[in-house]
């Protein structure tokens, strides 16, 4: 499997914008990923006040590649940055060495803040 994580740093956006990007993602950005081809999952990660991320794992290289390509050119008028104030300050491209589930199994939805 192949990951990217992007990642947008909150240092200097608003003091709402954790609770913004929180009702985004349920909101908009959920449905949005669900059942896209090609994407094994998505998780949305936060530190309030630090950083916000997207975090995807493709089923393959050229899967990752290709949402690059659609997502990069627009990224700084992406939703999230508009929440955010400004523009991804990484991505970074990896290798997903494997996955195990849990006992709890996986789930989907929003998280506790959401």
């Amino acid at each position: 499997m192949y990951g990217l994580s992007v990642r947008w740093s909150l240092e200097r956006a608003d003091a709402d914008v954790a609770q913004q990007l929180r009702d985004y993602v349920g909101e908009t950005s959920l449905a949005r990923f669900t059942d896209r081809p090609g994407l094994c999952f998505k998780t949305w990660r936060m530190v309030p006040a630090e950083w916000f991320e997207g975090t995807y794992v493709f089923a393959t290289g050229a899967d990752r590649e290709a949402f690059l390509a659609e997502f990069r050119p627009g990224a700084p008028t992406a939703p999230g940055s508009q929440i955010i104030g400004s523009p991804p300050v990484t991505y970074e491209e990896f290798e997903v060495v494997a996955v195990a589930e849990g006992r709890e199994r996986f789930r989907t939805g929003r998280g506790p803040g959401g």
